[in-house]
């Protein structure tokens, strides 16, 4: 059967909705239906229309409300139902936001999907905090990781070792509950326990607030902070980079 809807994976950006791009509020606005995450903001979703139907899946930190298989089945149906479908993700639905696997379950069953990235937190939450992951005269590389890798896997994916020996920026993603396991495998790899840190929480949003401190300092740092998640953290000298004038300067 050839389905008349489409599915649309949509990155709605790192949380301030003046950082989604012009397309994807676009689709918001023409949407059938919404399928969306936890981290939307109301400012998105208010743009839908009145009659577009709108399903919350998103996954609460250390509980599930929906299992993957559910949300793809969900999508799915939706598109042969003949919908114009937005799956709405935080970010980049590339970036750890699991679209590669409801892109595939789209194609699985011929449903047609058209990606449309999005700012990813990875960037964009340090570059508000006065951070930039690159910079030439500090390092001309950095990488993004998950500090919470999917506990079915056999095989760590992240390698902690070459991360430690890069010399470039780090950063983590879902790092709040992961961050003292990952900052003690980055020390026992060979990264000095001094390397600046900050720690980014709820990162382009009027309540964003950063804690900085070092590789060896930043969890119990953010504990005493009470940090919550959503939150990125950033590894390496450009974090130097702040005090040294790229800070925001409040207005």
């Amino acid at each position: 059967m050839t389905p008349s809807g489409k599915v649309y994976l949509v990155g709605a950006g790192p949380g301030d909705p003046d950082l989604m791009t012009v397309k994807g509020m676009a689709l918001v606005r023409t949407a059938d239906v919404i399928i969306h995450d936890r981290l939307i903001p109301p400012g998105i979703l208010g743009a839908a229309r009145p009659d577009a139907v709108i399903f919350d899946v998103g996954k609460v930190p250390y509980q599930r409300r929906f299992e993957q298989e559910d949300i793809n089945a969900l999508i799915v149906s939706q598109a042969l139902a003949g919908k114009m479908v937005v799956r709405l993700k935080g970010g980049d639905s590339f970036v750890f936001g699991r679209g590669g696997e409801e892109g595939l379950a789209c194609r699985a069953v011929d449903v047609p999907f058209e990606v449309v990235p999005g700012v990813s937190s990875a960037i964009a939450a340090p570059a508000m905090a006065g951070i930039p992951v690159t910079h030439r005269h500090v390092t001309a590389s950095f990488t993004v990781f998950s500090a919470h890798e999917d506990p079915t896997k056999a095989v760590d994916q992240v390698d902690y070792e070459a991360m430690a020996q890069s010399g470039g920026t780090l950063v983590a993603l879902m790092a709040v509950r992961h961050m003292l396991a990952a900052a003690d495998r980055l020390i026992a790899a060979g990264m000095s326990a001094d390397t600046p840190v900050a720690l980014i929480e709820n990162g382009t949003l009027p309540n964003q607030r950063v804690i900085e401190g070092t590789l060896g300092t930043i969890a119990a740092l953010a504990a005493a902070a009470d940090v919550q998640p959503p939150a990125v953290l950033v590894i390496g000298e450009v974090v130097r980079l702040r005090a040294a004038g790229l800070a925001p300067i409040e207005t």
